[in-house]
């Protein structure tokens, strides 16, 4: 599971990048994108098959952000996972968040063993302030239940 103080240090980060944003503003990587820019977040968008993503300059891979990000948020397919996680660990980026739906055991596993802080099973957008109503309402459920991260 896990730690609440490995989100809080992955949520102290403000130049974050997230790695699958989607130019057409239907995917979750997007509103990943948009809700933490409005939170005050430098948020980078990264997908190498879009140019921008709402006029601002969209990366084709996390390589080639060398030096602005040391967080990476990623709403890849899982079959991509592991190979971004690689691309951060080069770039010393230590804290990765694996939207869910992206998470792969190898890359987990990857993480761990090279000195990542990984997070995965968990919305970051229930523990980015200010949680919209929705966000706050599902993070209550989970500390009633007991899946809250401690």
């Amino acid at each position: 599971m896990t730690s609440k103080k490995i989100i809080e240090n992955f949520l102290s980060e403000k130049n974050i990048a997230v790695v699958g944003v989607s130019g057409s503003g239907k995917k979750f990587g997007y509103t990943i994108y948009k809700e933490l820019k409005s939170k005050g977040y430098n948020v980078y968008p990264v997908n190498p098959n879009a140019a921008n993503i709402d006029g601002e300059k969209c990366y084709p891979s996390l390589l080639a952000l060398q030096g602005k990000v040391k967080a990476a948020i990623l709403v890849v397919p899982p079959s991509a996972t592991k190979e971004v996680v690689k691309d951060a660990y080069s770039m010393g980026i230590k804290k990765i968040w694996m939207q869910q739906g992206s998470e792969s055991e190898e890359a987990i596993s990857y993480c761990k063993e090279v000195g990542i802080d990984v997070i995965h099973n968990e919305c970051v957008l229930m523990f980015a302030e200010p949680a919209a109503f929705f966000h706050r309402a599902h993070r209550w459920i989970s500390g009633v239940v007991g899946k809250l991260p401690r």
